[in-house]
């Protein structure tokens, strides 16, 4: 079952402990079946050792409501290889591939948090040539050639097994804010770009993909058919103005970033608003939007698909 507007829709899991009640058995589960139910085209999680609030393992918590999501692909939106290393989410992600019948999409991303690398015991500066490597050695282990891989930082004697579902391996996006080097790398290494929507607009990420076609175009590729895709869309919509803005001065608290810039990037606020916000997006070349709810999880997929979806 496909999304109500011609931009696809998926969910993130409530990986994020934002209100303090954490994770009672079956929360999760019954937050996939919910998006599955409603028409969500995808269920996403995404990457953090620590954050400002308790992060519940997005690869674990994607693996454990699989077969809860009926058709619905399954979305990293972004694993970090260079923080899991490279080897463990090949292997992490041929088993979500199997399990889940060839669904998988790879989003992975470098990462901006200093605290996950020192968790991890990698020096931040060196997460770009770690990030390209790493993108290749996942290649290597989840396509459909059966060898090693030798790189400076990383090395597989042999193939792992078992294999993917997908022939070709799942596709894999690579997630960038938009600078003119993560674009190249999209473009290099990519089957597919993931933005940020709380470090984009509608017009940052339409100029983005206009750079993006151009180096695509020196890959002898084409942005026809490329994957854009925007992750983190914190999502709460509501008419009241006061709870708007007492989700917003949450939200910024968290994130580190001033509310006046989050309210015209996320889905916060009335449905209309939310909608244009939307539209915006699509215009912009914007494929697939995954949104977040910051709270009342299940109710604002509802609210999003009843209110927000037929508006776009």
């Amino acid at each position: 079952m496909g999304s109500l507007s011609p931009m696809q829709l998926g969910a993130h899991l409530p990986l994020i402990d934002f209100d303090g009640r954490g994770w009672p058995p079956g929360r999760v589960a019954t937050y996939a079946r919910a998006a599955r139910d409603l028409g969500y085209d995808f269920v996403c999680a995404n990457d953090h050792l620590a954050f400002e609030k308790p992060w519940l393992d997005g690869i674990v918590a994607l693996a454990s409501v699989a077969d809860q999501t009926g058709e619905m692909r399954l979305a990293t939106t972004v694993s970090l290889p260079v923080i899991r290393g490279p080897v463990a989410l090949a292997k992490a992600a041929a088993a979500l591939d199997i399990v889940s019948g060839g669904r998988l999409v790879l989003g992975v991303g470098p990462g901006s948090s200093a605290r996950d690398y020192e968790l991890a015991g990698i020096d931040i500066a060196e997460r770009w040539p770690r990030l390209d490597e790493s993108i290749r050695l996942l290649r290597t282990q989840l396509g459909d050639s059966y060898v090693g891989f030798d790189g400076r930082h990383y090395r597989v004697p042999a193939a792992l097994e078992p294999r993917p579902t997908r022939a070709g391996g799942p596709p894999i996006w690579v997630g960038s804010w938009g600078s003119d080097a993560g674009l190249r790398r999209v473009a290099r290494l990519g089957d597919g770009w993931l933005s940020s929507a709380y470090h984009a607009t509608p017009d940052g990420v339409a100029a983005a993909r206009s750079r993006l076609g151009l180096e695509l175009g020196k890959a002898g590729r084409q942005l026809d058919g490329f994957p854009c895709a925007l992750a983190t869309m914190w999502t709460y919509v509501t008419e009241d103005h006061r709870v708007r803005d007492a989700q917003l001065r949450t939200l910024a608290g968290i994130l580190g970033r001033p509310v006046p810039a989050l309210a015209d990037q996320v889905l916060v606020g009335p449905a209309e608003a939310c909608a244009d916000l939307l539209r915006r997006y699509a215009s912009a070349g914007v494929d697939f939007v995954f949104v977040w709810p910051i709270a009342d999880d299940v109710a604002q997929l509802e609210l999003v698909m009843r209110e927000v979806a037929p508006r776009i």
